[in-house]
């Protein structure tokens, strides 16, 4: 992977940039479509790829339970497995074994857990971890971290910063012994406090990690602090380095982590909402199951260029969920990853014409204000 810097915005740290990889071209700021299991939901490949989709992420854990490293190896890697042309991030899958609390125990060796579909038993490693993400074929990998929940006490979270960081040098160790030629990101950790924050960044910084990933964000922290931590963190980090917000995606949260130097997002919000009915527009959130649509005849956003806009109305739409048919939460679904893609392209180009804060205060004020 190669990553280059393009513009800098002069009244903040935003910037554009591009990313290099085995599997073409990625621009940046960039929003990454979840496909935890190999997918997705209810959209395919082509559908990603026509709206500009040129990154996606996907989930080590789901995908080592199932279907297996084995038959993706088979198939000659994720991409080929999935049909998807473009570059893939895997997370390493700490945050799921970590969030299976009861299910799992953690030792500086690694971690035990017990799969959440049947119950049996598996120990990852970093080193595992790592062999599996290259299994995969993944073009940017994830270490093994541990991510702690909101509010966490410092000591416990002092302790799990150390323990980010060994496995973290582990991590490392095995992907320059494997002779990766993806690229490792390092995760920082440190919950809500700064000066732990600061040294996970510094030391990762100091093991020269291709990128930067900030976890354990947006875990039930407020939205004023999340943007103090993301910013704390993102001035201690290579600035020649991309910098990866795991799993914050808002509008509001993502046009603040871009003025902190943020490159990278990834969130289910598009097409979780979307099967549960909630369209995005510039001008705010619309329920398009709500009765008011029912005898609406225009299109979700009349200024949007996607397939469900082009040719259905919000009516039809709203009748598509009252009868549980499936077209109505893909439809919404498209819409909504459309959306992220035309919002990203017009945080670029504002950067690029020196007015992304300007753009990023109009364009907040108008979505929250509908």
């Amino acid at each position: 992977m190669n990553f280059s810097v393009e513009c800098k915005d002069k009244t903040s740290r935003a910037r554009c940039g591009k990313i290099l990889t085995s599997h073409g071209e990625v621009s940046t700021p960039v929003f990454m479509p979840v496909a935890t299991r190999a997918a997705v939901k209810a959209i395919s490949s082509k559908e990603l790829t026509d709206m500009g989709v040129e990154m996606i992420i996907s989930n080590s854990y789901h995908l080592y339970l199932r279907p297996g490293e084995n038959i993706i190896k088979k198939a000659g890697g994720l991409h080929r497995f999935m049909g998807w042309p473009c570059s893939i991030t895997t997370d390493s899958g700490g945050f799921q074994v970590f969030s299976l609390a009861k299910l799992r125990k953690i030792s500086s060796e690694g971690v035990e857990f017990r799969s959440h579909i049947d119950g049996s038993r598996h120990f990852f490693t970093p080193e595992s971890v790592i062999d599996l993400q290259l299994a995969l074929g993944s073009d940017i990998i994830m270490p093994l971290d541990e991510c702690v929940h909101y509010p966490a006490d410092k000591n416990y979270v002092s302790n799990s910063v150390e323990l980010t960081l060994k496995w973290a040098r582990r991590s490392k160790k095995q992907f320059v012994e494997r002779e990766g030629e993806t690229s490792l990101f390092g995760i920082v950790q440190g919950s809500t406090y700064l000066d732990l924050r600061k040294k996970c960044a510094l030391e990762l910084a100091g093991m020269d990690m291709d990128g930067y990933a900030l976890g354990g964000i947006g875990v039930g922290e407020n939205e004023e602090l999340m943007r103090e931590v993301t910013d704390y963190t993102v001035s201690f980090l290579p600035e020649n380095k991309l910098k990866y917000l795991m799993g914050v995606g808002s509008l509001t949260e993502m046009l603040e982590a871009i003025a902190s130097g943020v490159d990278m997002f990834d969130c289910v919000i598009p097409t979780r909402n979307g099967r549960n009915g909630q369209a995005l527009t510039f001008f705010g959130e619309i329920q398009i199951k709500n009765a008011k649509f029912k005898e609406d005849f225009e299109p979700i956003d009349p200024s949007c260029g996607c397939f469900a806009c082009k040719y259905y109305t919000k009516g039809y739409i709203r009748h598509l969920f009252n009868v549980n048919e499936m077209l109505g939460l893909r439809l919404v679904s498209l819409h909504n990853i459309c959306f992220y893609v035309t919002l990203i392209r017009a945080v670029r180009e504002a950067i690029r014409k020196g007015v992304f804060l300007e753009f990023k205060k109009r364009v907040i004020e108008k979505y929250q204000n509908g």
